[in-house]
């Protein structure tokens, strides 16, 4: 069962390896704005979110938080607390805006300016090609369910490779393409809304795919120096009881959010026991003679991003009601061939995602991988936690929860380092506050705040704290955390 932050021990003050990277991510659709500028068309998110009842208030990320605009000062804050590293994604359709053809110059140029400006401050890129903004016009064609996507997809990222490729060494083709999935085409909470449990495992398999032929492109165009990696929201899935039936219900789970992905990148073949357990859902007729092998192309880099781990059991007979496992609530499951598997809040604090605070999980996480995957070397490309942030009246922000979640987390990694892991950057989830999704701006995960009616940008207390350990290197005792 899962522990809670307050059952991980107390540390001395200890040191990360020298060349760690501390960076934090974001992602262009959620902080970046200028929707309609220098050729932007639509992606996924913006018809999305534009549709009545589909993200809280009805918000968008029209504007986010303007990054587009100001990325100048935001990577000078950056560099004034102290990160080493930045990670990024490109926003597909503002680089190619029907998903085909040749790349519109004006977006490419933005990413040039910005790339520029971080090398300029010492800070090293982290390029993301796809953090799930699917030019609109591919998903008419029939999005990630259809074969051709990930054919559109490694053009784009010809294009990418070709304009930033002598800059920028560290390249991620997809983030959490669980979630593009099995959120976008399972159970609907995440654009483009669908609900057809064969076409999120159709989607998968062509992510996987996407994945391989993208990396090769990459390979094709960029310096040799250059890393190519994913970044997985592979799940900590733990079974209720050891009772055999809440054991089978963990491994289903687990083949659907880790092994779908791991199994054919990783490991060169899916799960024959996920094929078992979908079988009735799908005959996985699209996986054609040399997909998987494409799938499986080398990596140099593997990214685990990590939240909460997952607590399952069978249901006994009984009948689940609405999804709510941590990926927002819907009549429709993410987790096809699996609708009789019940999920468990974990014990313990919780984030204001309601999700249960576990460091154990990522260390957990990372051991796996380290198995999974010896001599790949790990990066940790998202961890962080959401709360309830508001100004003080002095307009400080004080969030000592992040600071004692961000410590726990950070002692978990630097112990699986210790214990062999080959662990060489970590990166906030997020810089800033910004559009959370379907959470519209109600959900603040940003070590600095931000003022959505001005804009305005405030560090907060952890974005400090944050900054301090970056600079030195090293974790203080459990005891200043706050």
């Amino acid at each position: 069962m899962s522990e809670s932050v307050s059952s991980v021990p107390s540390v001395s003050s200890v040191t990360f390896p020298p060349a760690f990277l501390w960076g934090a991510a974001t992602s262009a659709y959620q902080i970046e704005g200028a929707v309609r500028e220098d050729g932007r068309t639509p992606s996924i998110w913006d018809t999305f979110s534009h549709t009545p009842g589909r993200t809280a208030g009805g918000e968008t990320g029209d504007i986010a938080v303007d990054h587009y605009h100001r990325y100048r000062d935001d990577v000078a804050l950056m560099a004034e607390l102290g990160l080493t590293a930045y990670r990024f994604s490109v926003s597909w359709p503002r680089v190619q805006p029907t998903g085909r053809g040749p790349a519109v110059q004006r977006g490419l140029d933005f990413y040039r300016r910005l790339v520029d400006e971080l090398l300029a401050h010492g800070i090293k890129p982290s390029l993301t090609l796809y953090h799930w903004d699917l030019p609109q016009e591919l998903e008419d064609a029939g999005g990630w369910p259809e074969r051709d996507t990930a054919l559109r997809f490694a053009e784009y990222a010809r294009l990418v490779g070709e304009a930033l490729g002598d800059r920028v060494e560290l390249w991620t083709t997809l983030n959490e393409p669980w979630c593009s999935a099995f959120l976008g085409y399972g159970s609907g909470v995440h654009a483009p809304g669908r609900t057809d449990p064969e076409a999120s495992l159709r989607a998968a398999h062509h992510l996987n795919l996407a994945h391989g032929l993208a990396a090769s492109a990459l390979r094709s165009v960029m310096p040799a120096r250059n890393r190519i990696a994913v970044s997985l929201n592979s799940s900590v899935v733990r079974p209720r009881s050891q009772d055999p039936a809440d054991l089978a219900a963990a491994r289903r789970i687990d083949d659907l959010a880790n092994g779908v992905f791991h199994g054919p990148m990783l490991h060169g073949a899916y799960p024959e026991s996920l094929f078992a357990a979908t079988a009735s859902v799908t005959d996985w007729s699209y996986v054609l003679d040399g997909d998987v092998r494409t799938a499986g192309a080398q990596l140099d880099a593997l990214g685990l991003n990590y939240y909460t781990p997952a607590l399952v059991s069978a249901t006994s007979g009984a009948v689940p009601g609405p999804r709510a496992d941590g990926h927002g609530a819907s009549d429709h499951s993410p987790w096809p061939g699996a609708d009789d598997v019940l999920f468990h809040q974990t014990p313990g604090e919780r984030t204001e995602m309601g999700w249960t605070i576990d460091p154990t999980g990522l260390y957990d996480l990372i051991t796996r991988y380290a198995r999974e995957a010896p001599g790949l070397p790990l990066y940790i490309t998202e961890n962080g936690a959401a709360y309830d942030d508001k100004p003080d009246p002095e307009g400080r922000v004080h969030d000592p929860e992040r600071i004692a979640y961000l410590h726990a987390h950070l002692a978990a990694v630097r112990r699986a380092i210790t214990d062999g892991a080959d662990v060489r950057g970590y990166y906030l989830w997020s810089l800033m506050d910004n559009f959370e999704w379907a959470y519209g701006y109600g959900k603040r995960f940003g070590a600095v705040y931000v003022d959505y009616a001005t804009l305005e940008r405030t560090p907060k207390s952890s974005a400090r704290w944050y900054g301090e350990v970056a600079r030195t290197g090293t974790l203080p005792p459990a005891g200043s955390a706050a």
